[in-house]
């Protein structure tokens, strides 16, 4: 029963706070002012205290520009912990737009929904996260395509990256900034989670979002470590497949040793 009582009033909370602050950043982004970026990273971390998801943070997210952010994907938690830590936007598959609730905060976050198998879309997509990075936005990107069950990296795929190509030409520099970054859920309550039950946090595959969101909101105590790799250097004449490479050998590494030992 408390842990019914303890979840209505987070869902209470986290219900008052977004019809507080949705009407506001409605505003920011209809004239694109710069709270746009700021008030979404707010609400994250009240959502992240009333959930009780404590991030340990290593390293910093790059200070150049254009910036994109490469990360592991294991569950819509990435999502809170990321934007509490760093004023982001995220490029997401087009299915999200068709769940409930995630949808609108998807939208409020100005996220980049891209549709993979619209080939003819691709270049537009492509141009749409150029844009955004080539305008100081931090975008992230999970290349994996997919959540994983938080154990380990899925394969990276390439196809994306070409987004550091279309936000060339405005880069004062002739770069862009890729930096990999890894998101481990290491504890729950205190006590290091195991293979077997990091599948608390993890939503990987075609799990069900209900029991795995009732199963999270009843925890109540989950810790992540999120670890920023030092950025990889992207100009004109780099190669895709191997940077993409790069990419992963860092995420992975990274991830593997949050797992092994956990802040």
């Amino acid at each position: 029963m408390m842990t019914g009582l303890r979840i209505a009033a987070l869902l209470a909370v986290v219900v008052i706070v977004t019809l507080f602050m949705a009407p506001l950043q409605i505003l920011a982004l209809r004239f694109d002012w710069h709270l746009r970026r700021k008030l979404p990273g707010i609400w994250h971390r009240i959502a992240c205290h009333f959930l009780g998801l404590r991030i340990h943070v290593n390293g910093a997210p790059a200070s150049g520009r254009p910036l994109m952010i490469a990360a592991n994907h294991s569950s819509w938690l990435d999502i809170l912990a990321l934007s509490a830590v760093a004023d982001v936007v995220f490029i997401a598959k087009s299915e999200v737009k068709t769940w409930p609730i995630f949808n609108t905060l998807a939208r409020l976050q100005a996220t980049i929904f891209v549709e993979r198998e619209e080939r003819r879309k691709t270049g537009d997509q492509v141009n749409e996260i150029g844009a955004r990075l080539a305008g100081g936005e931090i975008v992230v990107l999970f290349p994996e395509g997919t959540t994983s069950d938080g154990n380990r990296l899925l394969p990276v795929k390439t196809s994306l990256f070409g987004a550091a190509s279309a936000a060339l030409p405005a880069s004062p520099e002739g770069v862009v900034l890729i930096q990999p970054v890894a998101v481990a859920y290491t504890r729950a309550h205190g006590l290091p989670l195991g293979r077997f039950h990091r599948a608390i946090a993890a939503w990987p595959g075609d799990t069900e979002l209900m029991p795995h969101l009732s199963r999270v909101l009843k925890m109540g105590s989950i810790e992540a470590e999120v670890t920023f790799c030092d950025p990889i250097v992207y100009s004109a004449s780099s190669n895709r497949k191997a940077v993409s490479r790069a990419v992963e050998e860092e995420i992975a590494n990274a991830l593997h040793a949050s797992l092994r030992s956990p802040a």
